[in-house]
């Protein structure tokens, strides 16, 4: 190259980072007193009432009323003995500062208290459980999905009602804080209300649902009798009862 002469030069371009938010829904255990092997008897019994209610859902424990779990060996001995039973934990939340503090040393992430649905939690202090009031302040956006929700997608509506023009397949997901209609067929997972709202509804063509969630209160594939109507169907609460009826 001669002096002088200028050089063309290959400039790399590089894609910027994407950063983008992503919803899932996680369970969280509560733990009250030490997790022995009574805590693990219940735990296991629960399991085997609903186990497709955890399937595949992120994990978070709850220590607000948990005894003890401020070392090391204890929250790696508890992850592992959750973890045994298919239960995917990632983190911990309403923990103490040596909670929190053994929890990230375990590899797992401190949050901070997540709101439940419904909320009924007793406070450290002996307080009784608050249920709060459904609130839906304003009309909100509903979210229209025009095509199938194949299995393993999820698909949530966070603040009004989400409209599915198509079926949804086993192993997918919808949610949303209002309303779901679904113009089809529902095999997978439904949850409405998810923000405490009891007076949401399911409302689906034809009925063939591994879950089916308003408000926190859920029923499975497994409590589904031969009676349950599968056609033109709305799901909704009635008190503490999750009803199931046809269309009328």
């Amino acid at each position: 190259m001669h002096p002088g002469k200028s050089a063309t030069r290959k400039v790399a371009t590089l894609k910027p980072i994407q950063i983008r938010g992503r919803f899932f829904t996680a369970v969280a255990l509560h733990l009250s007193g030490r997790p022995d092997a009574g805590f693990f008897d219940a735990l296991d019994a629960r399991l085997a009432q609903v186990p497709l209610f955890f399937d595949n859902a992120p994990l978070v424990i709850d220590l607000e009323q948990a005894e003890g779990l401020e070392s090391v060996d204890e929250i790696l001995r508890l992850t592992d003995d959750l973890r045994a039973r298919n239960l995917s934990v990632f983190g911990i939340q309403s923990g103490t500062a040596a909670q929190a503090a053994a929890a990230r040393a375990a590899g797992l992430i401190s949050l901070a208290g997540g709101r439940d649905v419904p909320l009924d939690r007793v406070s450290r202090q002996g307080s009784r459980p608050e249920t709060p009031a459904p609130v839906r302040e304003a009309p909100q956006p509903t979210r229209m999905v025009t095509q199938p929700v194949r299995s393993g997608q999820m698909i949530f509506a966070d603040r009004g009602d989400l409209v599915i023009v198509g079926s949804v397949s086993s192993g997918a997901e919808v949610i949303a804080a209002g309303n779901i209609h679904i113009y089809g067929r529902l095999r997978g997972r439904a949850l409405a209300g998810v923000n405490g709202d009891t007076s949401a509804r399911i409302f689906c063509h034809a009925l063939d649902a591994e879950l089916l969630a308003i408000a926190g209160l859920y029923r499975t594939s497994e409590n589904l009798g031969p009676d349950t109507p599968r056609d033109n169907v709305q799901v909704w609460l009635d008190g503490e009862k999750l009803r199931i009826e046809s269309l009328k």
